[in-house]
């Protein structure tokens, strides 16, 4: 079987990048153990368009572009859940015979793939798609929701305790924030991506996907990924701090909670998000 090129070949070969430019993204890939593609994109050097044609070029797959707002029939949705859809970032395109065009964002990631394949026995017809045009389907297909975002900050609580949620609401609501709220990480996870919230304060233990689970789950989401998350523990060690800050958390809190420590870093955390988003 020939090998495949290298993304970092692709793009040189396309006129993107320099090979300087390549070998060096390469060795910042290698430190952050992220993809070559993922750390591009996050040092603005591609885009994610341009991501989509590389990783259909290096997997010979076509991308598709522009289906998240075409209406797809409740039986093909039916062969992929919303949560694997979510977490796989991938969506059903179309079914003919035992045949399953599928968008995915990384044809390399393919083991739910190959799962679908065997469980299903279907044929998999791999399309590369952005993240962006992934999640907007899944949004608008399986939660029958747009992507909303509103004028007012608002502040994604992310908590299973009933009385610390409602704590939390009533504390950042009074404060100016409008406040939306999950019981667990996957309905944190939908709601992030159709409130598209400027901070999240997130509990560490939480059912379906813990505080770590749905950082990590935000960061393969481009428009989602530079929201700052807090994460909220009921203690936290200096190796737990170093942890959280070296995964990429912009803060934590610890319980018993405290009006003023909740108010005072979401502020911080949403003047981070402004600035960020103004440069």
């Amino acid at each position: 079987m020939m090998q495949r090129k290298r993304v970092g070949e692709i793009l040189v070969e396309k006129g993107i990048l320099t090979v300087k430019t390549v070998d060096r993204m390469v060795e910042i890939s290698k430190q952050r153990h992220k993809r070559i593609g993922v750390v591009l994109e996050d040092f603005g050097l591609i885009n994610s368009e341009e991501l989509a044609e590389v990783l259909a070029t290096q997997h010979g797959c076509r991308v598709i572009n522009n289906f998240a707002q075409h209406n797809f029939p409740p039986e093909l949705l039916a062969l992929i859940s919303a949560d694997v859809a979510m977490q796989n970032q991938i969506f059903p395109l179309k079914l003919e015979g035992n045949r399953l065009a599928l968008a995915m964002a990384d044809p390399a990631e393919n083991r739910i793939v190959k799962n679908l394949a065997v469980n299903r026995g279907l044929s998999i017809i791999p399309f590369v798609a952005t993240t962006t045009e992934i999640y907007e389907a899944i949004c608008r297909s399986y939660l029958q929701k747009e992507i909303t975002q509103s004028e007012a900050p608002t502040v994604l609580v992310a908590q299973e305790d009933r009385l610390v949620r409602t704590m939390l609401s009533d504390v950042l609501g009074k404060s100016g924030f409008r406040v939306v709220a999950a019981i667990d990480g996957l309905e944190a996870y939908k709601t992030v991506l159709i409130e598209r919230p400027q901070v999240i304060v997130t509990d560490l233990f939480l059912p379906k996907l813990d505080g770590y689970g749905l950082f990590d789950s935000l960061q393969s989401v481009p428009e989602l990924k530079r929201i700052p998350v807090i994460l909220v523990a009921d203690s936290m060690h200096p190796q737990d701090e170093e942890k959280a800050f070296e995964r990429g958390f912009f803060d934590f809190i610890t319980k018993p909670l405290r009006e003023s420590t909740v108010i005072s870093r979401t502020r911080r955390a949403l003047l981070f998000y402004d600035r960020k988003y103004m440069i």
